[in-house]
């Protein structure tokens, strides 16, 4: 019913930046919060950023400063700007939305497939 495709996981060198961008479709009535996971090799995931309806916006302590998340109502997209990339931000990056698919459904959490991020000389 509703589908999470993300875009601009690539490998980069430590101190670089890189855009993530994901795209809702789908049988969609309303978006409350997306965000950002990622999970590393042999980690479990974690969350690395929110950002609500309104705006409100929440970082992982590992990434203020660095990242930032934003969004377009309009066009059901997020985004993560990520700045002064680590190597320790190695992971693959995945996209989530809380949906709700019609005016009678209870809201529920959508994920995309990933999208790769390594930093690496």
């Amino acid at each position: 019913q509703v589908q999470l495709v993300e875009s601009g996981g690539d490998l980069v060198q430590p101190g670089g930046s890189l855009r993530l961008s994901c795209a809702a479709s789908g049988s969609i009535f309303s978006i409350y919060t997306m965000g950002w996971y990622r999970q590393a090799p042999g980690k479990q995931r974690e969350l690395v950023a929110t950002i609500t309806s309104s705006g409100s916006r929440n970082y992982a302590d590992s990434v203020k400063g660095r990242f930032t998340i934003a969004r377009d109502n309009a066009k059901n997209t997020v985004s993560l700007q990520m700045n002064s990339l680590k190597p320790e931000d190695t992971a693959v990056y995945y996209c989530t939305s809380h949906v709700r698919v019609s005016i009678g459904d209870s809201p529920k959490d959508y994920w995309g497939q990933g999208t790769q991020v390594t930093v690496s000389v």
